[in-house]
C-alpha cells in the first residue's frame, strides 16, 4: 500500500503556500529565491572580507554597515514617491543591474588583490543606494500578483524566500571560499582573492531575475496626482501620522532596529572574536540565524492573523538576544541564534503585514519606503551602537553590551505595548485616514 500525505500536513501546505498558485507571483518568488542566495553569499563574504582587511575589527565592519544602510537612511522617503510615480518595472531593472555591477566589482577587485577597507564602504554605498529604491519596489509589488486575502501569506513567503536564501548562501559561503582558494588563490588560505568566487557567483544569478522582472506582466500605473514630489512624500507623513496602529508598528520597528535588529553587526563579530571561529564556523553561525528566521517565516505564512505575534516576536527576539550573550561557544550559540532568527522574522512578518493591509494602494509606494526607512535606515546609527558596545574596547564588552542592546529594545517594546493594534483597520478607516492625509 502507497504511504498517502496525511491529510492535517496537506492542509497546512495549501495554507502555508498558497500565494504561490498565483503564477506570477511564483514566477517572482523563485526568481528572488536564487538571487537573494547568491547576494547572501556575496554579504557573507564580505563581512569575512572587511574582518581580514581590517584585523578583525568591529567599527570596520559597522563603517561598512553604514555606507551600506545610509542611503537608506537619506532617500527612503523620495524612493517611496518615485515608486509611486515610475513603472516598477523600471525601477526594478534599474537596481538589480546597479547591483550586479556593485557585484562585478567586488569580484574583480578581490580577485587581484587590490581590495581595502574603504574601497569595499565606496561599493556599499552605491550598491545601497539601489536598495534604497529596490526595497519598497519589491515590496509593494505583493500587491501586484496576489489578492487583498493573500497578501500576509505573500509578505510571509517573500521572508522565507529571503531567510532560505540566507541560510543556503550563509552555509554554503565556507564551501565556496575553499573552492575559491584552490581555483583563485592557488592553494593559500591567507589570499583575499578565494573570496572572490562568492562575488562572481552573485553575478551570474542576477540574470534570472532580470530576465523574470523583464517579462513579468506588471499592472499599469495611476495617473499621476499633479502634486509635486516634495507634496507626494508630505501626504505619505500624514497618512502614517494619522494611522495609529501603523505609526505604533512603524515606531517600534524602528526602536529595535536601531538596539537588537544589528545581527549583521552582531554574528560575525561573535564568531570572530568571542568564540574565536573561522570561516566553516561563521558559516554555521549565521546559517542558524537563517534556519530560525525561516521557520519563524513559515509560522507566520501559516497563521491567518499577522498582528496576533507581533508582541510574542518582540519578546523571544530580547530574551534570546540575552541568551546569546551568556552562550559560551559555537554550538550552543548556534541553537540560540536558531531562537533569535525565529523571534526576528516573526516580529518583521507581523510588522509588515499589518502595514501591508492597512494602507490604501496609491500611497502604498511612500508609506513602504518610511516602513523601509525605520527598518533599514536606522541600520547605520544601530550598527554603530551595536559596534561601541560589544566591542571588546568598549565601557562593556561583547557579553554585557549585548545584554544592553537588548534591554533598550525591551524597554521600547513596554513603552509600546498597549499602543500595537490587535485587528487591521476596517476599509472605512482605512479610507478616512488616507483622506485625511490627502487633505
Amino acid at each position: 500500500m502507497l504511504w498517502r500525505v496525511p491529510a492535517d500536513f496537506q492542509a497546512w501546505r495549501r495554507r502555508t503556500f498558497s500565494a504561490l498558485r498565483h503564477p506570477n507571483y511564483r514566477r517572482y518568488w523563485f526568481s528572488q529565491l536564487l538571487s537573494l542566495t547568491g547576494s547572501w553569499m556575496q554579504a557573507t563574504a564580505q563581512q569575512y572580507l572587511v574582518l581580514e582587511l581590517s584585523g578583525n575589527s568591529s567599527r570596520a565592519l559597522a563603517l561598512v554597515t553604514v555606507a551600506q544602510f545610509l542611503p537608506s537612511l537619506l532617500l527612503s522617503l523620495f524612493a517611496g514617491a518615485v515608486v509611486d510615480r515610475v513603472s516598477r518595472r523600471r525601477v526594478l531593472l534599474t537596481t538589480q543591474i546597479m547591483l550586479m555591477l556593485t557585484a562585478v566589482a567586488l569580484a574583480v577587485t578581490t580577485h587581484l588583490g587590490i581590495v581595502t577597507v574603504p574601497l569595499v564602504m565606496a561599493i556599499a554605498f552605491i550598491g545601497g543606494v539601489a536598495n534604497a529604491f529596490d526595497m519598497p519596489a519589491r515590496q509593494t509589488m505583493v500587491v501586484d500578483f496576489v489578492p487583498r486575502s493573500d497578501v500576509p501569506n505573500a509578505v510571509a513567503l517573500n521572508s522565507l524566500s529571503f531567510n532560505v536564501s540566507r541560510t543556503i548562501g550563509q552555509a554554503v559561503f565556507g564551501l565556496v571560499a575553499a573552492l575559491g582558494t584552490a581555483l583563485l588563490a592557488g592553494g593559500r588560505a591567507d589570499d583575499v582573492a578565494r573570496l572572490a568566487l562568492p562575488f562572481y557567483l552573485n553575478v551570474a544569478s542576477f540574470f534570472v531575475v532580470l530576465f523574470v522582472i523583464a517579462t513579468l506582466p506588471f499592472p499599469p500605473k495611476d495617473e499621476p496626482s499633479g502634486h509635486s514630489m516634495a507634496e507626494d512624500v508630505r501626504e505619505g507623513l500624514r497618512y502614517v501620522r494619522a494611522t495609529p496602529g501603523v505609526r505604533n508598528v512603524m515606531l517600534l520597528v524602528g526602536a529595535l532596529s536601531l538596539t537588537i535588529i544589528n545581527f549583521n553587526v552582531i554574528i560575525p563579530y561573535y564568531a570572530r572574536v568571542v568564540f574565536g571561529a573561522r570561516e566553516a564556523a561563521f558559516g554555521l553561525l549565521s546559517a542558524a540565524f537563517g534556519v530560525g528566521a525561516m521557520a519563524g517565516a513559515l509560522w507566520q505564512a501559516s497563521r491567518p492573523n499577522p498582528l496576533r505575534n507581533l508582541r510574542l516576536g518582540g519578546l523571544l527576539l530580547v530574551g534570546s538576544s540575552v541568551a546569546l550573550a551568556a552562550t559560551p561557544g559555537v554550538m550552543l550559540g548556534s541553537v540560540v541564534l536558531v531562537l533569535c532568527g525565529f523571534g526576528m522574522l516573526t516580529f518583521l512578518v507581523s510588522a509588515n503585514s499589518a502595514v501591508q493591509l492597512s494602507i490604501p494602494d496609491h500611497l502604498r509606494g511612500r508609506v513602504m519606503s518610511l516602513y523601509s526607512f525605520v527598518l533599514v535606515g536606522m541600520g547605520p546609527p544601530g550598527a554603530y551602537i551595536a559596534s561601541t558596545l560589544i566591542s571588546r574596547q568598549g565601557p562593556l564588552g561583547p557579553r554585557w553590551g549585548l545584554v544592553v542592546l537588548a534591554a533598550l529594545g525591551l524597554v521600547s517594546l513596554g513603552l509600546l505595548w498597549l499602543r500595537l493594534p490587535r485587528q487591521l483597520p476596517t476599509p472605512q478607516e482605512a479610507a478616512a485616514s488616507a483622506s485625511a492625509a490627502a487633505d
